[in-house]
């Protein structure tokens, strides 16, 4: 092996551990060193017309590492704004490399909620594709920590550079001109409890906090993923989840270290989905429900000979979606976390005898929110005063977790990271069950849950009962006032196209399967749903609306 340069400092107080052999820090960052040693010339990275093997891929995380050097002490931030391309894939390796913390942007956010993350984490280098440029115009007047605002021109986006004086570089001029210190940059790192990213929460409902990842966090959320998505060297992951969602998964690290291929894709449709996996090989992707009904709804739909993986979150995929998936050789495995657990934290392990169940009862199973993943804890469904519910598949309390992929804290939010680890566990605020068989099953966020008459009334599973009907393609529950009893449930319901349903037989459906005082009377049908780019309904919207 080549020397390396000597070890970076994370952090100006990270301890300086003493050599041992039988210790090393943890970092993803060896999972690159590793691949680009073992498979060279394997394409790692796939976009359109660029193509990167494990070699160019270490080198162009080393040339990218080596311009942030310019502006970004370690321990500082650097921000990207970039859709799934190859850059982005980049910057997971590059950062940490130069010592510097990771930020990746949610590529839907308006210009003042740009400037908000920023300044807050006060980021000294930002990294923006061409064709969002102009969400950040005059940027660095509201920022005053940016030293350099970098344009990524993407040849697939088809767009020429933006010509911004926004922008004081382009990418391909700034990574070329930057030097590298003698032996490259050291794949090691002094302190495995360094962070080594920033993720923002979405703010739905308040402030988005900064949630911080460690690199031994990063490490073993990335190992979990290789376990349980079953990467292998053969595996070509197609990236339909965004990259700036809980650094996507921790994937980017999670596919190098199996030696896989990464699939970029700028914009998640039924067509380039289906072209990634007929003509490029695609065997796992990940994303919202949403993503599992684009392709199993999708004109271009067929059996898949090969197979494909899909591993989903946010909500169960409805039943009818789960079985047109089936149908086409697709096995979907589903799984549940939040930011501040790096993802995925629980996955709902499949048993045999499972696929010779009938369909309902199979999709009830496979609907549930699992177990704890090998690097983690298992998740508790606990009281007010944190005992364990009854694992008796109804009573509902919230869902903690603990273990090696749960957030170092908040940053520069003592109090909420308080509030959040009190009782020595992370409180997710979701309201769960725990079935006999230790798997839970997600039942409500507690702000969520709807109170009618005095009883709780989960929309998850009002949602999941109307999800059962055939023309239903998607749908959400949500309370609204009610002056009798308080609040009552009220249904959006999306229709199959060239299906129409009545209120009434909406109703006589969802009678089947749940309560009387759980069903909705109140239902409105809808084009579309509001969701965060992440896959998730805005129920605060919803709530809106009169």
């Amino acid at each position: 092996m080549t020397p390396s340069a000597s070890l970076r400092t994370e952090a100006v107080d990270a301890p300086v551990r003493p050599a041992r052999a039988n210790r090393s820090e943890l970092t993803p960052l060896r999972f690159l060193e590793r691949s680009a040693e073992v498979f060279t010339d394997k394409v790692a990275v796939l976009h359109g017309d660029r193509s990167y093997t494990y070699g160019e891929f270490a080198a162009e995380s080393q040339r990218l590492a080596a311009a942030l050097t310019a502006d970004a002490a370690p321990g500082e931030h650097v921000a990207f704004l970039v859709p799934n391309v190859p850059e982005a894939v980049f910057a997971h390796f590059a950062a940490p490399l130069s010592g510097a913390v990771l930020v990746m942007l949610n590529t839907r956010l308006t210009k003042p909620e740009i400037s908000t993350i920023l300044n807050h984490c006060r980021a000294t280098v930002l990294v923006v594709d061409t064709e969002l440029i102009e969400r950040i115009e005059g940027i660095r007047d509201d920022v005053p920590s940016l030293v350099r605002v970098v344009e990524a021109n993407d040849p697939e986006s088809g767009l020429a550079p933006s010509g911004s004086c926004t922008v004081t570089d382009q990418y391909a001029d700034w990574t070329g001109a930057a030097v590298l210190p003698e032996g490259g940059f050291s794949w090691e790192v002094a302190d495995e409890d360094a962070v080594i990213s920033l993720n923002y929460t979405s703010g739905t409902t308040g402030t988005p906090k900064g949630v911080m990842y460690s690199h031994r966090g990063a490490h073993l959320a990335a190992l979990g993923n290789v376990v349980h998505q079953e990467l292998t060297p053969a595996t070509r992951y197609l990236w339909t989840l965004p990259t700036f969602h809980c650094n996507g998964w921790t994937n980017p690290w999670a596919v190098t270290a199996a030696g896989g291929t990464q699939i970029c894709l700028r914009e998640v449709r039924a067509e380039a989905i289906w072209h990634a996996i007929d003509d490029l090989g695609t065997t796992h992707l990940c994303g919202a429900p949403a993503v599992c009904t684009t392709i199993a709804g999708a004109e271009q739909a067929h059996v898949i000979e090969g197979g494909l993986r899909i591993t989903t979150a946010g909500a169960p995929p409805a039943p009818t979606v789960i079985a047109a998936l089936e149908e086409i050789g697709v096995h979907v495995v589903h799984v549940y976390g939040l930011t501040e657990t790096y993802g995925p934290i629980t996955v709902c392990e499949h048993q045999d005898g499972w696929p010779t169940l009938p369909a309902g009862d199979r999709a009830d199973l496979l609907s549930r929110q699992g177990v704890g993943m090998v690097q983690a804890q298992q998740a508790r469904v606990v009281d007010l005063d944190m005992n364990d519910v009854p694992a008796d598949g109804a009573t509902i309390g919230e869902i903690v977790v603990r273990g090696n992929t749960v957030m170092l804290g908040y940053f520069q939010n003592d109090a909420a990271t308080a509030e959040a680890f009190h009782g020595g566990w992370f409180h997710t605020g979701d309201l769960g069950i725990m079935y006999p068989d230790g798997y839970l099953q997600v039942r409500d966020r507690a702000k969520d849950i709807v109170i009618s008459g005095g009883e709780n009334i989960s929309t998850v599973e009002v949602e999941q009962a109307l999800l059962r009907h055939p023309s239903i393609t998607d749908v959400a529950v949500v309370g609204v006032p009610d002056e009798k009893w308080g609040e009552r449930p009220r249904a959006f319901v999306i229709t199959e196209p060239g299906k129409e349903l009545s209120r009434e037989e909406i109703i006589a459906h969802a009678r089947e399967w749940i309560a009387g005082y759980k069903v909705p009377r109140d239902i409105v049908f809808a084009d579309g749903l509001p969701r965060t780019s992440t896959g998730k309904v805005m129920k605060h919207e919803l709530r809106k609306q009169s």
